[in-house]
């Protein structure tokens, strides 16, 4: 009896001591998904009984500062959940693993690995996409001579229509434009600075040329649109004034469709592809990536997890529960899901036609600078050619 409970014991030990724990930090705290993201954690740990999962949960207001000094003081998680904004931060630092020599076999399902290359380098697995698209009200349309059928596909298309609905009465919008609200604006106006052709750096990456003749193309069209049709609010402001029917178009993310459902809002609208010179134009891309702490000594089980996370059948269920449009994979793209709705389908057609800023360390402080640049000509009246050369000569500063 002895000899078989030690035995016991010993088998015990050796099972406890082959489990490895894989800690896993992320953003996705809302009720309505938290429960998706915990069951998949649950599916993965069935599937490799070996493996422990600790889940633990950021939020937006202060989880960037607490992986900066998790990562600072080496006790950062195996695996940690980025906006694609900061992966060269954490990057360059050298406190995310290289994985492209794993990631041969995965490059071509998945979109937005350019998000994840910092120096030829790829430091996190692109998880979930995000792209904006323009909203518009069928209903104000239907008052013009353009009609409720009328989608705008070029810069005058937009404008013209624009200014029609501006011109149905009083408390009518055509536009809705935000207000100086952090990591906000930049977004509204940079798919209009693509669109043009603008570029931030040059092909080599080594000047700025943020004050290009097609930037300040761009900024004045934004201007237009923001003082002559313009209802000024922070994005929810604008989103809730586009719901009750006041504004004709907006620049809004698929976040809007999900309220548009669970609020049951009856509002005749349409979704579309950026308009520009040539239809379609460049919208804004941004995404959360799955990245692996440099430090830990996991890494194997580590992205076998983010794999598990990020296969298609997982991404569709996450997106089917958090109503997303724009999941990396491109095998769950296909998912019936997608393909049956008109809306989810815009966005996944323009996740192709959008770009994503420069993949550098100081893009949180370069985003602020051309913040400030727009915020200056729609709000101080500056010159949008003299805004922008202060923003790059303030951009030159920060780059020596």
């Amino acid at each position: 009896m002895k000899y078989i409970l030690t035995i016991l014991f010993v088998l015990m030990a050796i099972t406890s001591w082959a489990e490895t724990t894989i800690e896993l930090w992320q953003f996705w705290t809302d009720p309505a998904i938290k429960p998706t993201i915990q069951n998949i954690i649950d599916d993965f740990e069935k599937a490799n009984p070996d493996i422990k999962v600790n889940l633990t949960d950021l939020t937006w207001a202060n989880g960037h500062e607490k992986i900066v000094l998790a990562f600072s003081s080496g006790t950062g998680p195996d695996v940690v959940e980025l906006g694609s904004d900061w992966i060269a931060q954490f990057g360059a630092n050298g406190h995310l693993a290289d994985i492209s020599k794993y990631i041969s076999e995965d490059s071509a399902s998945f979109q937005g690995w350019g998000m994840a290359n910092y120096k030829n380098k790829i430091y996190g697995f692109p998880w979930i996409l995000g792209t904006r698209v323009i909203f518009g009200n069928k209903d104000l349309l239907k008052q013009t001579q353009f009609g409720e059928d009328y989608i705008p596909i070029s810069f005058d298309d937009l404008k013209n229509s624009s200014y029609k609905i501006q011109k149905i009465s009083d408390n009518i919008y055509g536009w809705g434009s935000n207000t100086a609200e952090k990591h906000r604006l930049y977004k509204k106006y940079l798919p209009f600075f693509w669109t043009y052709g603008a570029q931030i750096f040059s092909d080599d990456g080594k000047y700025c040329v943020l004050p290009s003749l097609p930037a300040v193309e761009a900024m004045t069209y934004y201007k237009f649109l923001h003082d002559s049709c313009g209802y000024v609010a922070n994005q929810r402001g604008i989103e809730d004034a586009f719901l009750d029917g006041k504004i004709g178009y907006i620049i809004s993310g698929d976040w809007l469709l999900k309220r548009i459902e669970l609020e049951n809002r009856d509002i005749n609208f349409f979704t579309t592809l950026f308009p520009g010179r040539k239809f379609p134009g460049k919208s804004f891309m941004g995404g959360e990536f799955l990245s692996i702490n440099d430090a830990s000594d996991n890494k194997d089980e580590a992205l076998k997890l983010i794999r598990f996370i990020t296969s298609p059948e997982n991404q569709i269920k996450f997106c089917k529960a958090n109503r997303s449009a724009n999941p990396s994979s491109i095998n769950a793209q296909e998912d019936e899901y997608f393909k049956s709705n008109v809306h989810l389908q815009t966005f996944i057609k323009q996740i192709n036609l959008s770009k994503n800023p420069p993949v550098i360390p100081d893009w949180v402080y370069i985003e602020n600078i051309i913040e400030r640049a727009v915020e200056d000509v729609l709000f101080n009246d500056a010159l949008p050619g003299e805004s922008l050369r202060e923003a790059r000569s303030k951009i030159d500063k920060l780059r020596k």
